[in-house]
């Protein structure tokens, strides 16, 4: 009966997980657009919203994993991701006037803070989706935390080449 209870609690604490990060692919696929047309450079803004169409499947995603439990994945908050998103919005007011080198590496630097919280959350459910026996799972969030890995890498690329060097200037 303890094991029984102890499972059901794992289980619940790993579609809490779930939710957390379908509520935080929700809120992106909201800030997205924003983010890209405060960008100044069409490299960045190309990239925000090559990203919009990925969140959009990932949130997707999330979503057919919570619905396999029988749930639904609606209904929660993600308060780290609105927290960020929040941040990035005053980010944004804060360098409207600034030059546009300087304010795009501002946005790069709000993208790569909710990358990195993505990161630790797709790594996180899908070791709770490990411990589970859920090999689908498991599949779907470590294709969905590379993806995160993958455009973290793109936007320090392109800090690093493009937009701080212009903001340096």
């Amino acid at each position: 009966m303890a094991a029984q209870a102890q499972n059901r609690e794992f289980k619940d604490l790993y579609l809490e997980q779930l939710r957390d990060l379908y509520s935080a692919e929700d809120q992106l696929v909201d800030a997205l657009p924003k983010m890209a047309q405060a960008a100044h450079s069409s490299e960045l803004r190309q990239g925000f919203e090559e990203h919009l169409e990925q969140t959009r499947r990932q949130r997707d995603d999330v979503e057919q994993l919570v619905k396999q439990m029988g749930e639904k994945a609606s209904g929660h908050t993600c308060k780290g991701m609105k927290g960020i998103v929040a941040e990035g919005e005053e980010t944004m007011k804060k360098h409207k006037k600034s030059d546009p080198a300087i304010a795009d590496a501002a946005l790069i630097a709000t993208a790569q803070r909710v990358e990195h919280y993505e990161i630790a959350g797709y790594g996180t459910a899908r070791a709770l989706a490990e411990m589970m026996g859920e090999d689908d799972a498991v599949r779907v969030l470590d294709r969905i935390a590379k993806e995160e890995g993958e455009t973290d890498h793109k936007l320090t690329a392109l800090a690093q080449e493009v937009i701080n060097p212009a903001a340096m200037a």
